[in-house]
């Protein structure tokens, strides 16, 4: 049940990659560019999709290895999208400095989840 979950996850993250991509590149560039916050957002972008395809493969290895760790795994990745490229998203959208201190506790996550991966793998493998 929970790598359908993730994979619901994945999927809509991926969604939304590609359409806050294109929504930076063709209605927001201009402003993003004149506040110098362009390659923030297009980081906030290229971490959520390549994690939305992270949390695919712990989806996978959640149906190959199910145990605690692919499981924490999931939701280190979600937490870590959530946290890394939303705390980008309004740092750059919205230039509120503050959120620039949120973003090392979301990449913190997206490393826990890799490691707890690797993890499951190595342990269950």
């Amino acid at each position: 049940m929970m790598s359908r979950r993730f994979v619901l996850a994945a999927a809509l993250f991926g969604m939304f990659g590609v359409a806050l991509g294109a929504f930076g590149s063709h209605t927001l560039r201009a402003s993003l560019e004149a506040s110098g916050r362009l390659d923030t957002y297009q980081t906030a972008v290229q971490y959520q999709l390549i994690h939305a395809l992270a949390l695919m493969g712990a989806a996978w290895a959640a149906e190959r290895w199910p145990g605690r760790f692919t499981r924490l795994a999931g939701l280190l990745f979600i937490a870590g999208i959530l946290l890394f490229s939303g705390s980008l998203y309004l740092l750059a959208i919205f230039n509120l400095g503050f959120m620039g201190a949120v973003a090392p506790l979301g990449g913190a996550a997206l490393i826990a989840g890799w490691g707890c991966l690797a993890w499951a793998a190595w342990r269950e493998g």
